[in-house]
């Protein structure tokens, strides 16, 4: 028997969603080692359990039925990379399809490389805005998402799953994202850590065929060889913190000077997937539902307990200011993270009504600050969270 193995860093990771027209287009993501898709199924035991019968019998049987399948798991790291590309719009990112399911975008058109809401291409050409101004629906779209395991140093226009071929071809299908996060720690490229559920995964014979010509003639691959100028040095990052001032807790301070050391920010949608229960049948996920948005965080920096420019707070400050707001229900702050310093490549990450918690100690050789904060809609029915940034060089 010839063994044909698997290797995981063999792997090609593809997103593919119709534009308004119905043609399907393919995002080539460039992940990082670490990656993962799971399904599981849901079981019902039966089991007996009864008195000793005659001759001390007593029947011990079980028995076990598949009720469902669970929604599929799937998880990928990426770096977040803003790109130049030389199509019709030059800005964007290499996981600017994730975001766009993530906060609803609308339709693609291919014509302007350009998604319909939430993702936007700002009209100079060097930035993409992300926001959840479409993101109250109950239910988001979905995407498929296709893993090739053997695909490196293999045309795509080779791809073939099966016995004798190189390539074994996994989609999930009906995907969507369910949380990203980011962390920028002091010593690392910005990184975006994204999980999602799906209805199904199966393997693939090939990579589906497009509506008109070859399927991999819909490759989206800008920003991911051409240059590796659009990775994001964390150590740049900074972080202003602005305060609506003489207003409790934060008093007269209208800003607080903070050196960062290290942070993240997550983004969840809480998804569920919707499964029916019938007897005498395998039921599978027939749809997602929404849950409640939730945006949040942390960052660190040094206790600075010296003084800051007139006006602004020391981190010093802003533990004693938080921790004698006593009467304070729903304090508020205006964050901006700079990721990747004042030049581009960035991601500025604009938060303006964030409630902070007390800060907490980390007692060692330098003793630091820890502050967990909450991004909060200006309303309960609004969508102004948060907004991203891609600033490409």
């Amino acid at each position: 028997m010839t063994a044909q193995l698997q290797l995981a860093r063999d792997t090609h990771v593809y997103a593919s969603i119709a534009d308004a027209t119905g043609e399907r287009y393919y995002w080539k993501l460039p992940v990082l080692d670490g990656f993962s898709f799971s399904q599981s199924n849901a079981t019902t035991e039966v089991t007996l359990a009864e008195m000793a019968g005659a001759g001390n019998s007593s029947r011990r049987g079980r028995k076990l039925f598949t009720d469902a399948f669970e929604p599929a798991e799937w998880n990928l790291q990426m770096y977040a990379r803003p790109y130049d590309s030389t199509g019709p719009v030059v800005s964007g990112s290499t996981d600017e399809v994730l975001w766009s399911n993530f906060v609803n975008a609308g339709a693609y058109t291919h014509n302007s490389r350009s998604f319909l809401g939430g993702v936007e291409k700002v009209a100079s050409a060097t930035q993409m805005d992300i926001d959840f101004d479409e993101s109250n629906v109950a239910a988001l779209k979905t995407f498929n998402l296709f893993f090739v395991l053997g695909a490196c140093g293999t045309a795509a226009s080779a791809y073939n799953a099966g016995p004798g071929n190189d390539q074994t071809i996994y989609k999930v299908a009906n995907a969507v994202c369910n949380s990203v996060s980011m962390d920028f720690d002091i010593d690392g490229i910005l990184t975006l850590d994204w999980s999602g559920l799906g209805t199904l995964i199966t393997e693939e014979t090939a990579m589906p065929a497009a509506a008109s010509g070859n399927w991999y003639d819909y490759i989206i691959d800008d920003g991911i060889a051409h240059s590796e100028s659009n990775f994001i040095r964390n150590r740049l990052t900074t972080l202003g913190v602005a305060t609506p001032g003489t207003v409790a807790p934060f008093g007269a301070t209208t800003s607080y000077e903070l050196t960062l050391t290290g942070g993240n920010i997550s983004f969840e949608n809480n998804i569920t997937f919707l499964t029916p229960e019938e007897l005498c049948v395998v039921n599978q996920p027939i749809g997602n539902v929404t849950g409640t948005r939730n945006i949040s965080g942390s960052f660190t920096c040094y206790l600075n307990a010296g003084t800051a420019s007139a006006g602004a707070g020391t981190s010093a400050d802003l533990f004693d200011d938080l921790a004698s707001g006593t009467g304070v229900v729903t304090n508020s702050a205006d964050l901006t993270f700079s990721i990747g310093g004042g030049a581009a490549p960035k991601v500025v990450v604009k938060i303006p009504t964030a409630h902070l918690e007390i800060p907490t100690h980390s007692i060692e050789d330098v003793i630091s600050l820890e502050v967990n904060f909450h991004a909060l809609p200006g309303d309960l029915d609004e969508t102004n969270e948060a907004t991203l940034e891609y600033h490409n060089a």
